[in-house]
């Protein structure tokens, strides 16, 4: 199966184009490839770029399909996944660019619309998806959470039972559409079908509405879901809950809710994949003596063999103390990156000890400090 082109590519404009770019550039290649003006060896190709750059237009011209297309491409406008209609404003200026294009071609301007019964029937449209934001701590996100969430839902109105009307009124038949949703535009020998502006594509009209809900036939309040962490998840990781996005219009499906996982910053860890990292402070004494020191771990507190003469910023790697992904079959490492503390705010006997060891140290030469001789040589050998 052929991969579809972007529909940006297609009309030759930059995603940050303006409405009017838009049209202008989809008006250009309707012109140059309309079937009334291509015939021939040439008529099947034209009228398949024709076709490809119409499709590119209804969806750009529509702000809310031009949301979806930016942020998920063609899935979030496939007609499979949206409930099988196009939406009702986005077919609009579909019709009215299209309206202009056939005054250029055929000279006839706006003239000859008439509005007629649709032949379609009501159009369904899928309701919009929403996004929640869930921030977890970053030992949540390693083992996992089972947490309950508030959003937003639209639930049937108590006062008109869903239909819009106030009680004791009824709904009327819309007479511009005779309840089809949908009437025809004429242009010449074409017509666009188009969703009726009168009742919008609902087939009806409420005279009298029902006051709570507005003639909506449903009210917007509060609902609690129950979201499940996986173990592993990480920063900027979704999770999809089906059907629980806003509702759709004309019976079409409800859109889906995209939580979207943010980590607090830890404050000793940071991750890295399935790796985390953490610094650990140690006294220069232990450093230079050696000794057993306890790091902290997600599980708990482990213990380490620090070694004689350890210097600043020795990693020590402890195997599968890290974290497992949820498309892992191991869990990570631990590192821990050795911080040599200078110790501060010395009493006189203090200071007096440490001059005494540098002294004695300083005697030693290059056997105690050989970093420190082998930075002086290339000192040397840098000015000489």
């Amino acid at each position: 199966m052929a991969t579809k082109r972007d529909f940006y590519e297609i009309l030759g404009v930059p995603k940050n184009a303006s409405d009017d770019e838009i049209k202008k550039a989809y008006r250009k290649l309707a012109m140059k490839y309309h079937p009334d003006r291509n015939q021939g060896d040439s008529a099947k190709d034209s009228e398949a770029k024709f076709k490809e750059a119409k499709e590119a237009y209804e969806m750009l011209s529509d702000p809310q399909k031009k949301a979806a297309y930016d942020q998920y491409g063609h899935a979030g406008v496939d007609p499979n996944m949206r409930g099988g209609g196009a939406g009702a404003e986005g077919f609009g200026g579909f019709a009215e660019a299209f309206g202009d294009i056939f005054g250029d071609i055929f000279g006839q301007g706006g003239q000859g619309r008439g509005a007629g019964g649709g032949r379609g029937g009501r159009q369904v449209y899928r309701g919009s998806d929403l996004s929640y934001a869930m921030e977890i701590s970053l030992e949540e996100a390693a083992k996992g959470k089972d947490a309950q969430i508030r959003i937003p839902t639209w639930e049937e109105c108590d006062t008109c039972h869903g239909t819009g009307a106030k009680p004791g009124t009824k709904v009327a038949t819309c007479t511009t559409c005779h309840g089809n949703g949908s009437v025809q535009m004429r242009q010449g020998f074409f017509s666009v079908q188009q969703t009726c502006p009168q009742c919008r594509g609902t087939g009806k009209l409420i005279p009298e509405p029902c006051a709570p809900c507005s003639g909506q036939g449903k009210v917007k309040r509060q609902k609690t879901l129950e979201v499940k962490m996986p173990a592993g998840i990480d920063d900027g990781m979704r999770i999809r809950s089906a059907g629980n996005g806003e509702p759709g219009t004309n019976g079409g499906p409800a859109g889906d809710l995209y939580i979207e996982v943010r980590i607090k910053k830890h404050e000793i860890f940071e991750r890295d994949g399935d790796d985390i990292h953490c610094k650990v402070p140690i006294s220069m004494v232990t450093a230079a003596l050696g000794g057993e020191i306890e790091v902290p771990t997600l599980d708990g507190k482990v213990s380490i063999d620090i070694p004689e003469g350890t210097q600043a910023e020795k990693q020590f790697r402890l195997r599968g103390k890290g974290i497992k992904g949820v498309r892992s079959s191991y869990p990570g490492d631990l590192y821990c990156h050795i911080s040599v503390e200078t110790p501060v705010k010395l009493t006189e006997h203090q200071r007096k000890l440490l001059k005494e060891l540098d002294e004695s140290l300083k005697k030693g030469g290059p056997r105690h400090n050989p970093s420190s001789d082998s930075w002086t040589d290339r000192l040397k050998n840098l000015f000489t």
